[in-house]
C-alpha cells in the first residue's frame, strides 16, 4: 500500500498524466480504500469537482467526502501510534467508521480505534465512544473515580446516562456498556453502585439551534462591484474583474483568498458587532445528521465570548474551528456566539425560474 507522508494528500500541482493514473486507479478499484481517499483528495485539491470525479470514476460526492476524511483519520491514527492489528482491520475497511472520528484530536483517534476493534463496535457505537471521549477531555478534572484511560471516558459517559434514566430496563442496558467499557477498577465500582442507587439526576437539554431557511428571492440580495463615479473612462470598465457567485448563498471571490457574501438585513445580523461567517453542512454541526450535505451559513458574533446556556459557541479543537454547546461554564476559550444559522432557499427547478412567462402561467 502507499506510504502516508505528511505530503501525500497536500500536493495540488498534478500532471495530466498523474491524474489520469489516479482516475484510472479509482475506476479500477486498484490499492486499497485508504489510497482512494488520498487518490480522491488529490484530484479534488487539483482542481476537480467531487461531481466531475464521480463521472469519472463512479464515487459518488458523499462517498470522496467519506474516504478522504477516513484516509486522513486513518494517517493520523497511524501517527499516533497503533498496534497491527488496529492497523490491518482498517486498511481493508472501515472508512465509514473512522469517519466518525474526525473531531477527535489526532492524540485520540488511536485509542478509540483500539477500543472499536476491541469491541467489535457497529458505527453508531463508533459515534457514541468518539463523542464520549470528545466530552470527556472538555472536563476541567477529571470525575471521581475515573482515569484518563479512554475507556473509563466511555465508561464515564454511560455512567452519567444511567444516572438520567429512570426505566430500569433502560439503566440495566446502559449499566452492562458502562462495564463492557470501564478500564480502572474503580470506574467499574462506581457504575457498579448505579445497581443499587436508583435515584435520577435532572439534566439540562441542549438548545436548539437557530435555523433560519430562506424564503423569498428578496432574501437573496447580490454583490454587484462598482466600477467608479461618472466621468468614467473606458479602461475603468474594463478593469473591473467579472464577478462570479457562488451558489447556494451568492457568496463571491475577488482578488486574493478574501470572499464575501451578502446577508438579509435582520436585526439578529445588525446587532452583531463583529460578525464572521462560516461555511458548514450537516457533519460538523452538533445534534444534526451526519449524511446532510446541505450547505449552511454559520453567522458568528466574536465579540460575544461571554458563556452562556442557552447558546452555542465556537471553540478550538487542534487548530480546528469546532461548534459546540456547554450545559456549565467549560474550561476552555470561547470565540463567538453562534448568531443564527441560514439554509438556502429551496428552488424546485431553477431552470423554470430563469423563465419569466412560465412563473406567470
Amino acid at each position: 500500500m502507499t506510504e502516508l507522508t505528511p505530503n501525500s494528500v497536500n500536493s495540488d500541482e498534478l500532471s495530466n498524466e498523474e491524474s489520469e493514473t489516479l482516475i484510472r486507479n479509482l475506476r479500477q478499484k486498484q490499492g486499497s480504500w485508504v489510497e482512494w481517499g488520498i487518490a480522491c483528495s488529490k484530484l479534488q485539491k487539483s482542481g476537480l469537482s467531487p461531481q466531475t470525479i464521480f463521472e469519472a470514476t463512479g464515487f459518488e460526492p458523499i462517498q470522496q467526502n467519506q474516504i478522504i476524511v477516513g484516509s486522513q483519520v486513518y494517517a493520523s491514527m497511524e501517527k499516533s501510534g497503533v498496534s497491527q492489528e488496529v492497523r490491518s482491520h482498517f486498511t481493508g475497511r472501515g472508512s465509514e467508521t473512522l469517519y466518525e472520528l474526525r473531531l477527535l484530536a489526532h492524540s485520540d483517534r488511536a485509542a478509540a480505534a483500539d477500543l472499536i476493534v476491541t469491541h467489535g463496535l457497529n458505527i453508531d457505537d463508533a459515534r457514541e465512544v468518539a463523542r464520549a471521549i470528545k466530552d470527556y477531555t472538555r472536563l476541567s478534572s477529571l470525575p471521581n473515580g475515573f482515569t484518563s484511560h479512554r475507556g473509563d471516558a466511555v465508561a464515564y459517559h454511560y455512567w452519567r446516562l444511567i444516572r438520567q434514566k429512570n426505566d430500569m430496563q433502560e439503566r440495566s442496558r446502559l449499566i452492562a456498556k458502562g462495564l463492557k467499557f470501564a478500564h480502572s477498577l474503580n470506574a467499574r465500582q462506581q457504575i457498579e453502585q448505579l445497581l443499587m442507587d436508583f435515584s435520577v439526576v435532572q439534566t439540562r437539554s441542549a438548545p436548539k439551534l437557530p435555523f433560519y431557511r430562506l424564503q423569498t428571492d428578496e432574501e437573496l440580495a447580490r454583490i454587484v462591484p462598482v466600477a467608479g463615479q461618472m466621468p468614467l473612462s473606458t479602461d475603468d470598465v474594463k478593469a473591473v474583474p467579472m464577478v462570479e457567485e457562488i451558489r447556494p448563498f451568492g457568496m463571491v471571490k475577488f482578488a486574493g483568498e478574501q470572499a464575501w457574501v451578502t446577508l438579509p438585513g435582520w436585526q439578529v445580523v445588525l446587532k452583531a458587532e463583529d460578525p464572521i461567517v462560516i461555511l458548514s453542512s450537516g457533519e460538523f454541526l452538533p445534534d444534526a445528521p451526519n449524511s446532510s450535505t446541505e450547505p449552511v451559513l454559520v453567522v458568528v458574533d466574536r465579540s460575544e465570548r461571554e458563556w452562556d446556556a442557552n447558546s452555542y459557541f465556537i471553540t478550538d479543537n487542534s487548530g480546528q474551528i469546532e461548534l459546540q454547546w456547554f450545559e456549565t461554564k467549560p474550561d476552555v476559550q470561547l470565540l463567538g456566539r453562534v448568531v443564527v444559522l441560514i439554509r438556502p432557499k429551496k428552488i424546485l427547478d431553477e431552470e423554470i425560474t430563469k423563465d419569466v412567462w412560465q412563473i406567470d402561467e
